[in-house]
């Protein structure tokens, strides 16, 4: 194994360019890749390998120098929403105002919250509404209210990110 370059922040598109040409895994402690790195690293092949807890990213990479790395899931981004208002409604707590910049956000999905491409909670959608009826989907290019349940301090600015977990076979 070998280091071949660490920074701190998100995973740009140069980082993923720097992957590509050594044949090198993309490994991101408690990061995002920005969409643009997200989509090149797609085009390009390139494994980026997102962690939040430091021991499973260190149990991982000695599991592949032993050649013992079980499946993996691999992230697959469904939407990018971002929060435009708060509302603060009684018996329900904090609801974000949000528009959909791409994809779609669907209820029940695990989402994360960016706040300047640093993940600052990770959980579920509670409710996902659209002109005053809950709804399963929202497309990109409209608005709609998310709620997280148990998390409140969502703020103006934040990117709701929605993904979904698919098993694929380990590349390290």
């Amino acid at each position: 194994m070998r280091l071949i370059h660490g920074a701190t922040g998100a995973i740009t598109e140069s980082d993923v360019m720097l992957a590509s040409a050594s044949n090198a895994v993309v490994l991101g402690f408690n990061v995002r890749p920005t969409p643009k790195a997200a989509e090149l690293a797609e085009r390009e092949g390139v494994d980026l390998r997102l962690y939040t807890v430091i021991y499973e990213a260190i149990d991982d990479v000695k599991k592949a120098m032993l050649g013992l790395l079980e499946p993996t899931y691999k992230e697959r981004t469904l939407g990018r929403a971002e929060v435009r208002a708060l509302f603060h409604i009684s018996r329900v707590g904090t609801v974000a105002g949000c528009y959909v910049q791409q994809g779609v956000i669907r209820r029940n999905a695990q989402v994360r919250v960016l706040r300047d491409n640093v993940v600052v909670h990770e959980g579920r959608i509670a409710s996902l509404r659209r002109l005053k009826e809950d709804v399963e989907e929202v497309a990109a290019g409209f608005e709609c209210g998310i709620s997280l349940g148990r998390f409140q301090d969502i703020k103006e600015g934040d990117i709701i990110e929605a993904f979904t977990l698919e098993e694929v076979a380990p590349k390290l």
